[in-house]
């Protein structure tokens, strides 16, 4: 029979946190492209200068008072913000935004000055009270995610465009997202917790077509944005951000491949008649806890024993273990195992929590065990291809 180990949750935050180390790194990193026609990474570039509260600006022996959401600069700045040829092109940018809706800003016709402000921004960022110089590289502001998604649908969308909406997307750690136990995943929250998403979903998404969308995606993880693991047929793709991790917890990123994330989806685990783990198996009996009915894990027709569950908790384990969780290989680790299944459901569904002794945050998984026809099962007409499956199966155990 075959497990899977899944992590759903639906989410939909209302707003996400940018920091402005990390938009200064993309705004230094000229091979990303910014030509486009969304106008996302303008937007979020002049949201990345607003103040929090109110301060002066000394500029050429004049100061200038800057409010909350405000900023003041000269249009040679904007210019080099933008990546534009001329001055003229970046307050072309600013008419566009000002139309839209999402600032407002005033020419300073004295060295060349332009005020804008953000609007909203005291919406979605505290204003704090008393007075102290805003620096503007580092720290963070909280982006409206609406915004990206209103940005993004107005037109054709830049290379420097897509990262920020997968920034803006990227799930971690998060109990009903699949796979994002592993690492940062984009996840543009279809209701199902499934991170997969294919190139012609992608294509309409950012307005261009597939190929540019398989081009801009291999150049990202050739520079290290982003870890692409495609599935063959028409399941789609699932994409990992790299350095996402170490940016917004300050923690060390996990590289993802896709024998990880294969593993994870489904895994087959072939369960004997007889108990085949030796004695001296890492997970002893007494690690693992069973929460069951009368002999069994759940009270199905169709449930696991559980000395066969123990087995497929020893193997999980061992798989863990292979791909780095230290945990899995500590013989004081404890494995408590919980029936998720309804009565009526085919496939049995288990929830799994590792809990360490330390004390740490405890690893959950779900695993679902969809259990496979015997031969004698199978309709004749099905068993030519059933058993080049197993036979399939057989050479990858």
């Amino acid at each position: 029979m075959d497990y899977q180990l899944e992590v759903k949750q639906i989410v939909d935050y209302p707003r996400c946190r940018i920091y402005r180390e990390f938009l200064r790194s993309l705004m230094e990193d000229r091979d990303i492209r910014t030509n486009g026609s969304s106008y996302l990474f303008y937007y979020m570039t002049l949201c990345s200068y607003a103040n929090f509260r109110s301060s002066y600006r000394r500029i050429e022996g004049i100061s200038y008072l800057v409010g909350s959401g405000e900023w003041i600069c000269r249009t040679s700045e904007l210019a080099e913000w933008f990546r534009t040829r001329f001055q003229h092109q970046a307050l072309s940018i600013l008419d566009y935004l000002q139309k839209q809706n999402y600032i407002t800003y005033t020419r300073l016709d004295r060295n060349g000055l332009v005020k804008f402000t953000i609007n909203g921004w005291k919406q979605h960022n505290t204003a704090l009270d008393y007075n102290y110089p805003c620096l503007k590289d580092v720290g963070f502001f909280f982006f409206p995610v609406a915004a990206v998604h209103e940005l993004i649908s107005m037109g054709k969308c830049s290379e420097m465009d897509i990262v920020l909406d997968l920034w803006v997307h990227a799930i971690y750690n998060d109990g009903q997202v699949q796979g994002s136990e592993l690492g940062p995943v984009v996840y543009f929250r279809n209701t199902t917790g499934n991170p997969l998403t294919s190139f012609s979903d992608l294509a309409l998404r950012w307005g261009i077509s597939k190929a540019t969308v398989s081009r801009i995606l291999n150049k990202l993880q050739d520079k290290g944005y982003l870890s692409l693991v495609s599935f063959t047929g028409r399941h789609g793709s699932v994409i990992y951000l790299c350095s996402y991790l170490s940016t917004m917890f300050n923690v060390s990123d996990v590289m993802i491949d896709k024998e990880e994330v294969s593993m994870t989806f489904k895994v087959p685990v072939h369960i004997p008649e007889e108990s085949s783990l030796p004695e001296t198996e890492a997970v002893k009996d007494e690690q693992i806890t069973i929460l069951d009915g009368e002999g069994c894990v759940s009270g199905q027709s169709r449930s696991v024993s559980k000395p066969h569950m123990k087995e497929v908790v020893q193997k999980v384990a061992q798989i863990l273990a292979a791909q780095g969780v230290s945990c899995c290989e500590c013989p004081k680790t404890l494995y408590k195992l919980y029936p998720l299944s309804d009565c009526k459901e085919t496939n049995l569904r288990y929830s799994l929590e590792v809990v360490c002794p330390d004390g740490k945050m405890p690893y959950r998984f779900e695993l679902t065990l969809s259990p496979i026809p015997s031969p004698e099962e199978t309709p004749a007409h099905m068993q030519d291809t059933c058993g080049h499956k197993d036979t399939e199966n057989e050479e990858r155990r």
